[in-house]
């Protein structure tokens, strides 16, 4: 049984490196796009790389909670450890929300309004 929480540790410290690597990945794809535009002199520039890091940013606290979870329930599930596995995630989603409404300009339970605005 101890070879098993060893591994599922791992895959847990595994998920987090895969979690940071999704942001600092998709910051750098976005700089370099957002470098890019520049060239070109597109004033949507800067609102594409803040909706690109947004992105990024959501992605990768998405998979570090998924890791905090997997890390929480290997160790001994005391008052403690659980209390501190609600905090983080209870702050995760919150920066979560507020990257979504940064990004989107809405909270993700509005629906979308997909219809076309006419131009008369």
């Amino acid at each position: 049984m101890d070879n098993i929480k060893i591994y599922i540790d791992y895959v847990a410290r595994i998920i987090e490196v895969i979690g940071v690597l999704t942001i600092f990945v998709g910051a750098v794809i976005a700089l370099v796009k957002y470098g890019l535009s520049l060239q070109g002199i597109d004033s949507r520039s800067y609102k594409i790389l803040k909706q690109e890091l947004g992105k990024a940013i959501l992605l990768g606290l998405e998979i570090l909670v998924a890791g905090d979870i997997i890390a929480t329930m290997v160790t001994e599930p005391t008052i403690d450890r659980l209390l501190a596995l609600g905090l983080i995630v209870l702050i995760r989603t919150f920066l979560s929300i507020s990257i979504q409404v940064e990004v989107e300009g809405q909270f993700p339970w509005q629906k979308k309004d997909d219809t076309p605005k006419s131009t008369e």
